[in-house]
């Protein structure tokens, strides 16, 4: 490595430890109790299941030394998924060398142009590039809100064209440990021919009968799941291993072989891992009483620490900031327990937490430990957690391109907001000498206390980053993002309109663009558009780049002379909920404004329905 990559490393490395989010390889915490890693029936350490792993690599080998198509395959891997899918009551499985292969397999190969998949935000890292592979084979890609069930049939009634539609969730979620609402789910899914995909990492071997996971519990309850078009299986969590199985019917299995990329082109797991695979199923499937150890020992944590009922073994413990979580997990450890700090952005800027993990093997005195440690904190963290960050109360407005009509459309939300409470303005960073926060504040009628002055006010008319060093001055990442959490943090429970500059892929810096800045900001937002000529190709350039980065606008806003056509051909393409036209007034003042919302309703788009499903 020459010594500009080498330097250049070193100062991200650096800029990583300033923020409190390097990360660092670690393994169990000798002499700790483990309340961090996935091994909750204790598999990993079983003498019986690694007694089969020894047998089986004495017997067979250390590896395969192929992938599975080109002679590595093995008989131990055909047995392995004949007792997986038994165990889950499904005619076939497929193992994989790991779940995060298996995710991007399974997605990539039902991946075509056209077809369709719905994205729970909360998904695994595997699902979301599992998704954005798909997106390189022209297949469209919503990110639903978290367990929100009305927006996953709203994206679903949207794409009655597509030729196919999946729905994409796991049973339990590997950050917040709660449950996926299945049930409703499949009845969506079956009343818009749509099919679903289910991992069940966090729940096979804990929930449903014989721990074969939440589809296995609806299937018993007499549901009808033969819309679940694959499920995941992981051999990383209740099974103490690794690998994963992709499980469903045998025309799935045949499929995957031929489509799965990550099968196809990657050397096969070693047969002894298979063998221990097979040993770890027949002990998860006799384990009820260590899934209700599991079970109950959650729960009496999670009563504790006056933190919700976790569905499964995750007790998520959020404190709000990286600082926070590091100096709380770092004192856990002092106290002879394994506790691990979670950061952005593994979650969400302002839910940084303590991801606390109960085990069949915890003993009693460890989880009175634990509890004891972090009780103190329980009402420190609810207050450390803005209220603000990661709430529907803050929008910001983001366009295709500049002078799209950002301004109009932010004046618009603010006269919206302010007239059902409290609203605030905030024009981050301001290029130009024509002032939008002054024309904002004109047109929806502000006063002083109503809009907030940008972090930066720069006179030429220009990208920011060009604009910033006309003056003489940089514009830093971090302190922009500081910027905003300030704002939101002040605006309380306000309704906050953030327009940004120009287009999603404007530079503040060239190392740093409109589309990172909302990324790392979690912020939710709209998209502003021409009506006319040439949008539909910017704007679905510009939902393609946002939905590259998991950013989902609420609504659509496209400014000028109505254009039936154009607005129509968005609506059936664009997956947005919401489509308002906003014509040139031919008096730009507070009235046309009003007349304009005296017609269209706002409300969906700075105060989303809430789902009912949702506890």
């Amino acid at each position: 490595m020459n010594d500009d990559l080498r330097d250049h490393l070193a100062r991200e490395l650096a800029q990583q430890d300033a923020r409190g989010l390097r990360r660092n390889l670690t393994g169990r915490g000798d002499g700790l109790a483990d309340f961090t890693t996935n091994d909750v029936l204790g598999l990993a350490r079983d003498p019986e299941v690694a007694a089969a792993i020894a047998a089986a690599a004495l017997e067979h080998g250390a590896g395969t030394a192929a992938s599975r198509l080109l002679g590595g395959d093995h008989a131990l891997h055909r047995a392995a998924e004949g007792v997986c899918a038994d165990w889950l009551q499904a005619d076939a499985a497929l193992l994989f060398p790991s779940g995060f292969q298996a995710n991007l397999g399974l997605l990539q190969a039902f991946a075509e142009p056209g077809v369709l998949f719905v994205s729970d935000a909360a998904n695994h890292a595997s699902i979301v590039d599992g998704c954005r592979m798909a997106r390189a084979a022209r297949a469209h890609v919503v990110v639903s809100a978290h367990r929100d069930v009305a927006a996953v049939e709203r994206a679903l009634k949207h794409a009655a064209h597509a030729p196919r539609r999946f729905v994409v969730t796991e049973s339990v979620f590997s950050m917040d440990g709660d449950r996926a609402p299945i049930e409703a789910l499949l009845d969506v899914c079956e009343r818009h021919d749509a099919h679903l995909v289910v991992d069940e990492a966090h729940a096979v071997g804990l929930l449903g009968p014989r721990g074969a996971g939440v589809v296995s519990e609806l299937a018993e309850r007499g549901l009808d799941v033969s819309r679940v078009a694959a499920r995941l299986v992981t051999g990383g969590k209740a099974l103490g291993q690794s690998g994963a199985f992709v499980v469903g019917d045998s025309t799935l299995r045949a499929w995957l072989i031929q489509r799965a990329r990550s099968l196809m082109f990657t050397t096969a797991p070693p047969p002894a891992l298979a063998a221990g695979l097979i040993e770890a199923i027949r002990r998860a499937r006799t384990a009820d009483a260590a899934r209700s150890t599991v079970l109950r020992n959650a729960r009496r944590l999670a009563a504790a620490l006056a933190l919700p009922e976790p569905d499964a073994a995750i007790v998520p413990f959020v404190v709000g900031s990286s600082e926070r979580a590091l100096e709380l997990a770092q004192r856990a450890r002092e106290a002879g327990l394994d506790v691990r700090a979670v950061r952005h952005p593994t979650v969400p800027r302002g839910t940084e937490r303590l991801r606390l993990v109960v085990h069949a093997f915890n003993t009693d005195a460890e989880i009175d430990r634990l509890m004891a440690r972090l009780r103190d904190e329980a009402r420190h963290a609810t207050r450390s957690a803005s209220p603000s960050i990661g709430t529907a109360r803050a929008l910001a407005v983001v366009g295709t391109d500049t002078n799209v009509g950002k301004t109009v459309v932010s004046a618009l939300l603010m006269r919206h907001a302010r007239a059902r409470g409290t609203a605030r303005y905030f024009k981050p960073v301001q290029t130009g000498t024509d002032s939008d926060t002054r024309t904002v504040a004109r047109l929806a009628g502000l006063a002083a206390v109503e809009w907030l002055a940008p972090l930066h006010e720069l006179p030429l008319p220009a990208s920011p980053h060009e604009a910033a060093a006309a003056a003489g001055v940089t514009l830093d990442p971090d302190a922009l993002l500081d910027g905003i959490a300030r704002a939101r943090e002040n605006a309380r429970d306000a309704a906050l309109v953030i327009e940004l500059a120009g287009g999603l892929r404007v530079p503040y810096t060239l190392r740093f663009d409109q589309g990172e800045l909302l990324e790392r900001a979690a912020l939710p937002l709209v998209l502003v558009a021409r009506s006319g000529l040439g949008t539909l190709n910017h704007t679905q350039l510009t939902l393609e780049a946002l939905r590259r980065r998991h950013l989902e606008p609420r609504a659509l806003f496209l400014v000028g002379e109505p254009h039936p056509s154009n607005a129509a051909t968005l609506r059936a393409l664009a997956h947005v909920e919401h489509v308002y036209e906003v014509p040139q007034f031919l008096r730009l003042n507070t009235e046309a404004l009003d007349a304009w919302l005296a017609q269209n309703d706002l409300e969906p788009v700075l105060s989303p329905r809430p789902n009912p499903s949702i506890r």
